[in-house]
């Protein structure tokens, strides 16, 4: 029997053979997908899209093949799209599941894995049922009907205890700076103003009755920096960082989350000044509206709450928060005093690019490399796909340097051949943002969207 390589290498050449045989690139796509090539597998499903461009099944692929590369706002678009259909496949609610429980939203995760495990046929996951919480047979089911049920497993345990400990929160003290960024001026500007200013100036600001504090909500396409940028932030000021996952948070057990987020915001004001990053918030403060159950809402209302100070001060705790969904944010959150700064983070400008992909080659063996002509030819790309044009070229020229023996430079040729072989991953999430843009921009939130998009 080949082995899965070589059993890629037979099809993907027989597709080159014959590029317009559709079974035959899907089969190839989904090779690469269960060979965990999911870039590969990317480009494949693309190119059978624009034979079939309606084909549920291509579209699903290409989801899948968008969640195994962390890209989950592209995936959930076209998963949301598939469930409009009259048909859904089990494999549509599976991914739909998934990509709910990385949102945070186990409720519903759990609502969309019981529909693929019930249609025909049937589609489950072990893995993801455990972390769930479904029950695998009728042996895992609780046999106490009076406790109350969450989702499969008990909200709340025999002995009143929660399930686990608060994930512990680790403490940075990040080396980068604003010189590091590449670009983004206006937006280090907005920085300083909010946060490098009221440190460095602390006698005026009191002398005007302004605390040291507040926040500023990022949002845009994924891969431009957001997180990069925070932790600059946090080394621009030599403060210490707090960075905060969904998983830290988030808790089925009744009043867990709620403790695990003021744990966080107290280990923050008994350490500042300190910076504290909530990536990904959308999953922590969706809106109210959409919610079916209290425990979400309380956890918004927790998070609202530590934002405003009210039990205790934040003053000297500086909030940065990042999404790439700013319009599944409860309005709440935009109200003066919490994130009263939403900057638009874009995709860097022909001068950002040229700088990024400066800092990138930095210590590396460098040739004549004209980083401005090599910006221009990737309109559009995010740092995330900057880096990876980088890395496909040191990939080259290190096999390069191993059959010659030493070590060969990188030039603007190896760059701009690198850059060939990536597109970019904003183009997705301004499909999906431009129609926010156009109908659900109340109060000109998404102007900047508009202006960058030129509409």
């Amino acid at each position: 029997m080949p082995d899965s390589n070589e059993a890629i290498d037979a099809i993907r050449e027989a597709v080159e053979l014959s590029p317009q045989n559709l079974a035959l690139r899907l089969h190839l796509a989904n090779l690469y997908l269960n060979s965990g090539k999911a870039i590969e597998a990317e480009k494949q499903f693309r190119a059978a899209l624009t034979m079939a461009p309606q084909d549920a099944a291509i579209k699903l692929g290409l989801a899948r093949s968008y969640f195994a590369q962390g890209k989950t706002s592209p995936a959930v678009v076209i998963v949301e799209e598939l469930l409009q259909n009259k048909d859904v496949s089990s494999g549509v609610f599976l991914l739909h599941a998934r990509l709910l429980l990385e949102e945070g939203d186990i409720r519903r995760a759990v609502r969309q894995y019981k529909r693929a495990a019930d249609a025909e046929p049937p589609s489950t996951d072990e893995t993801l049922a455990e972390k769930l919480g479904i029950p695998l047979s009728a042996d895992d089911e609780p046999d106490d009907d009076d406790d109350e049920l969450f989702e499969g497993r008990l909200r709340i345990a025999r002995d009143g205890e929660p399930s686990r400990s608060p994930v512990p929160t680790e403490i940075e003290r990040p080396k980068i700076s604003f010189a590091d960024v590449g670009g983004m001026e206006s937006l280090k500007d907005e920085v300083r103003a909010k946060i490098i200013h009221p440190l460095s100036h602390p006698e005026l600001y009191q002398a005007y009755g302004k605390a040291v504090g507040g926040g500023i909500l990022m949002y845009g396409p994924p891969g431009c920096g957001k997180t990069y940028l925070a932790r600059a932030t946090a080394g621009e000021i030599k403060s210490n960082f707090i960075s905060v996952g969904i998983s830290q948070v988030l808790d089925m057990w009744i009043g867990s989350s709620e403790r695990n987020l003021h744990e966080m915001f107290e280990q923050a004001r008994q350490n500042k000044p300190c910076v504290l990053f909530f990536d990904e918030v959308d999953a922590l403060a969706a809106s109210r509206s959409d919610m079916r159950t209290s425990a979400g809402r309380q956890i918004i209302n927790q998070f609202l709450a530590e934002l405003d100070g009210i039990q205790s001060s934040n003053d000297g705790v500086l909030i940065l928060a990042a999404t790439n969904a700013p319009w599944h944010l409860d309005s709440a959150f935009r109200r003066p005093g919490r994130f009263d700064r939403i900057i638009f983070v874009p995709p860097p400008d022909r001068a950002a690019r040229a700088e990024i992909l400066q800092i990138l080659c930095r210590n590396k063996p460098q040739g004549d490399i004209d980083f401005n002509h090599l910006a221009g030819k990737v309109e559009n790309f995010s740092g995330a796909d900057l880096k990876a044009i980088v890395d496909l070229a040191v990939e080259a020229k290190l096999q390069d340097a191993v059959k010659l023996g030493g070590v060969q430079p990188l030039t603007t040729k190896d760059l701009v051949a690198a850059a060939a072989r990536v597109k970019p991953s904003t183009r997705e999430w301004f499909s999906t943002a431009k129609n926010y843009a156009l109908y659900s921009n109340q109060g000109g939130t998404y102007d900047d969207i508009l202006k960058y998009l030129k509409i």
